[in-house]
């Protein structure tokens, strides 16, 4: 019997090709979407889970709350708080500290072997640890010991590929390695071990370890000078708790903690500070920072977007099923009527329709798994993602889908199965079966629900493509074109930074040039600030940036009052400082007030200064974030991180030359690298641009799948109304009103759908801009072209089969009557 039921199901896809090639191949790509946001959204979910003693494992993080009431949640912690509460709890069998290499975006590897040339390297993603990271976290070990690696003050982990990238196929093991970095200076350190990078995600996503015990971080952990558990909250503490231990029940021990060791501190600057534990294997996803990540989290939000891009894309490709088999039911009626005349029971007519539709499910499935092979490395790029799977998640995955083509092929196969079975013999073998209102109502129904999800999806695209368009043209406040960013990341680098200043600035095409710690999207520094006459209650937490004379000028920042820095005020290295707009006012300061008032940092005469200039407040971040207070300070050692180099766009290529040229001669042993401010800048919005590309090819699926349906429905309707349109032109009726007739129906349900999907989409989209503290104006003409955009690809859709059905013969349509 199951055979003959396949058999049956097989020839009828045989017989109706194009009905069953949009149902499968429209299913196959539902199905297809569906797994590759689910592998994506798989991969977001499972940072950190290889760690040992996962669920054992978390992150110390705090909420401050100063004296305006105004709380943030960050992970830094003082680096005295992982051996206090190793001594305070025992609770904690294990503790582990990390910190970034602030102030830089790279660090500069260099290693010399005998009768060779020095090799230079920048690389990122590099951190400090302690000797109890190991420990905590799982790293393969390729060369040396996990369990001492770092224990030494000037030992370092380099990954494979940075070992291979200096010392070729040799051993790395205690070969000695220079380090330059711009925070924690400049020293030998001997390779103490060697990691194969595990594939699975993980927050910390790091390239190479430096033991946290030797250079300036080392120096300042032996000689804490600086107690205070407020300040230097840079390093990032992590905790193992003994089996069976509550954090819950820890949790509650940390109040009477910050009051015992920093109750004090707290109350002097009239703040509030409360710590919390956070599990590791939620840190990407839900640690919700306002500062502080230790690389760039994922956003649940998104997530939400893209499960249920999938879902109603999969749900559209049912719909399809749904409405095909039931719109082609009258002409397996008289089968119906046949095979209950002959004494086959209902039940066995359902089992024979699921059947068919379990094949097409199955059938699709194949031809989803076979898309989705080819299209992943596609999607990987796409995404950002590089998404690698054990073969028991390979095992899991593939099971939920194939449970789930089960599932689609029985729901969407339930309600055309239950409605054939119930046909009457006696009315169907007499040929007076037809689509009753209910089922009528039904199809038109689930049209209207296709084209609402497309309606959303288009909004969305559109709108996320023009948030993207408005942040890249977005007035920043600042010249950022043509804007060259070289890295200075040596001791000898720093030295030279003056010839190799004045080398650059007599080359040709260059406007200016000039120097600080930090540029335009890439922050380290902040501070707490006060206005004379007060103290540090009313202090305001503002950002940092060290500067030459000529920074303000090279990215032509408009001084409001006052001055910028320039060489021709030399006074202003003393203790001049630029302010923002922002901070200004946050000071309790006006621009004809403010010009030679003090400004105090660290309530000491030592942290005072004298505003000599405020600037037009300008995105110094990303526009996610609203402008801060931002001060700007004369570095009196000509120290810097980076130099900005604008250029003349028209000589670009020369000036290039010249560029490289200076440096290759005063600075031979280090690799010359240079970026764009711009494209510096835009990298903050690269999860924007992988939204908007998902999003944008899921509306152009969802789309398509919606449209197959739609064709195969104009095509069943031009069939189903061949005599009537017969009859029409035989009576005079013109080819244009009658693909006016057989159009109509269905534009008249897009419109619904327009009238309902547009709402939706709005409130839908408006909930993603609010992650933006700038953003695009929603213009009533976006949603005017979103109608005629769905109506037209509508009209188009259904325009061949009206357009085929209106200049049919009517000799030909009327033959059989």
């Amino acid at each position: 019997m199951l055979k003959n039921y396949f058999k049956i199901a097989w020839r009828n896809l045989q017989r109706n090709k194009v009905f069953s090639f949009i149902n499968i191949f429209g299913l196959a790509i539902g199905l297809t979407g569906c797994m590759l946001l689910t592998l994506y959204i798989w991969q977001e979910n499972s940072y950190d889970s290889y760690h040992p003693h996962i669920d054992r494992l978390y992150q110390v993080a705090a909420v401050y709350t100063d004296h305006d009431g105004k709380g943030s949640r960050f992970a830094g912690c003082p680096h005295t708080l992982a051996e206090i509460f190793k001594a305070s709890y025992p609770q904690v069998e294990v503790t582990a500290r990390i910190c970034g290499l602030l102030g830089t975006d790279k660090t500069l590897l260099q290693y010399s072997a005998p009768g060779e040339n020095t090799r230079s390297f920048n690389e990122e993603k590099g951190y400090l640890a302690d000797s109890g990271f190991f420990r905590l976290f799982n790293y393969d070990f390729v060369e040396g010991n996990a369990a001492s690696a770092i224990s030494g003050p000037y030992s370092i982990v380099l990954s494979k590929e940075i070992a291979d990238k200096i010392f070729g196929e040799k051993p790395a093991l205690n070969k000695v390695v220079h380090i330059s970095s711009n925070f924690n200076g400049e020293h030998d350190y001997t390779v103490s071990g060697v990691f194969q990078p595990i594939k699975s995600p993980s927050h910390i996503d790091a390239r190479f370890f430096l033991s946290m015990y030797g250079g300036e971080t080392g120096d300042f952990l032996r000689t804490n000078d600086n107690p205070s558990m407020i300040s230097n909250t840079y390093f990032y503490t992590y905790l193992l708790l003994k089996e069976g231990s509550d954090p819950a029940q820890l949790e509650k021990r940390f109040p009477a903690f910050v009051d015992t060791y920093i109750g004090k501190e707290l109350r002097t600057v009239g703040s509030k500070l409360s710590y919390f534990l956070l599990r590791v294997r939620d840190i990407h996803l839900h640690s919700n920072m306002e500062y502080g990540d230790m690389t760039p989290s994922g956003n649940v939000t998104y997530l939400y977007i893209l499960a249920s891009i999938g879902l109603f894309t999969l749900l559209i490709a049912c719909i399809n099923f749904m409405n095909l088999a039931t719109a082609r039911s009258t002409k397996r009626s008289a089968e119906v009527g046949v095979r209950k005349t002959l004494g086959a029971g209902r039940a066995s007519l359902v089992r024979q329709f699921l059947g068919e539709s379990l094949l097409m499910a199955l059938l699709a499935l194949g031809i989803a798994v076979c898309l989705c092979n080819l299209l992943l490395p596609a999607f990987a790029r796409l995404s950002g993602k590089t998404i690698v799977l054990s073969a028991s998640e390979v095992f899991r995955i593939g099971s939920g889908f194939f449970v789930l083509a089960i599932l689609t092929g029985l729901v969407a196969g339930s309600y055309p199965a239950l409605y054939l079975s119930s046909f009457k013999p006696v009315t169907v073998l007499k040929g007076k079966i037809t689509n009753s209102l209910a089922v009528v109502s039904l199809r038109k129904g689930l049209v209207v629900f296709q084209f609402c999800i497309s309606i959303v999806l288009i909004i969305a695209a559109v709108i996320i493509a023009n948030q993207l368009h408005f942040l890249r043209s977005a007035d920043l406040g600042f010249t950022k074109d043509q804007q060259l960013i070289l890295p200075l990341r040596s001791d000898n680098a720093h030295r030279l930074f003056i010839p190799i200043k004045g080398g650059l600035q007599k080359g040709p095409g260059v406007l200016s040039v000039g120097a600080s710690f930090f540029y335009p999207g890439f922050t380290g520094w902040n501070g707490l600030y006060y206005a004379e006459g007060k103290g540090k209650t009313d202090d305001q937490h503002f950002d940092i940036n060290m500067v030459d004379y000529d920074f303000m000028k090279t990215l032509q920042l408009k001084a409001l009052a006052g001055h910028v820095f320039s060489d021709q005020f030399p006074a202003d290295s003393v203790d001049g400082i630029v302010l923002n707009e922002k901070a200004m006012h946050q000071l309790g300061y006006t621009l004809s007030t403010c010009i030679g008032k003090s400004v105090y940092h660290d309530n000491g005469q030592n942290g005072r200064f004298r505003i000599v200039g405020v600037v037009k407040d300008f995105h110094f971040e990303d526009l996610h974030k609203p402008i801060n207070g931002l001060v700007f300070i004369v570095n009196n050692r000509p120290v810097y991180n980076y130099m900005i180099v604008h250029v003349n766009a028209a000589q670009m290529s020369s000036t290039l030359a010249s560029i490289r040229q200076v440096w290759h001669k005063l600075n031979p042993n280090e690799p010359f690298e240079y970026s764009f401010l711009d494209d510096q800048f835009q990298r903050h919005y690269e999860a924007d641009n992988r939204l908007a590309s998902i999003v944008g090819y899921a509306t152009g699926i969802a789309i398509f799948i919606s449209c197959l349906g739609l064709f195969g429905l104009a095509a069943f309707s031009a069939e189903q109304r061949t005599k009537e349109i017969g009859i029409r032109k035989v009576l005079g009726a013109s080819e244009r009103s009658i693909v006016a007739l057989l159009s109509g129906d269905f534009l008249k349900l897009v419109g619904i759908a327009v009238l309902i999907g547009t709402p939706v989409g709005w409130f839908v989209i408006q909930r993603w801009l609010e992650s933006f503290a700038y953003r695009t104006a929603v213009s009533w003409t976006l949603f005017v072209y979103t109608t005629a955009a769905a109506l037209l690809i509508a009209l188009l859709t259904i325009s061949y089969q009206a357009i085929r059905a209106a200049t049919a013969n009517p000799v030909e349509s009327l033959r059989s009557e």
